[in-house]
């Protein structure tokens, strides 16, 4: 299945306390297991004011839908081409 980076704007998202940032993964699992778990949450980057989240998914259009049905925008949505890392330059 294909990766996704989805970039969030989302203001003070680095000041959600540790119930803020539950709900919203609550928000996010509850959306996924309304879509049949059609699509996988690898992990989020919270930032000042953006959230950057890794998911496997069929395609675009249904991480659109996940962030329809959890409420929370996706402002940009991006697949995967590769990953590098250190070893790359080996």
């Amino acid at each position: 299945m294909p990766k996704y980076v989805i970039e969030r704007d989302i203001p003070n998202a680095g000041k959600f306390t540790a119930d803020q940032l539950q709900e919203y993964a609550q928000s996010s699992c509850s959306a996924i297991d309304s879509l049949d778990n059609k699509l996988q949450w690898i992990q989020s980057y919270v930032t000042t004011d953006k959230l950057y989240c890794v998911y496997l998914a069929p395609n675009k259009e249904m991480i659109m839908e996940h962030a329809k049905r959890g409420g929370y925008p996706a402002n940009s949505v991006s697949e995967v081409s590769t990953i590098i890392d250190p070893t790359t330059a080996e």
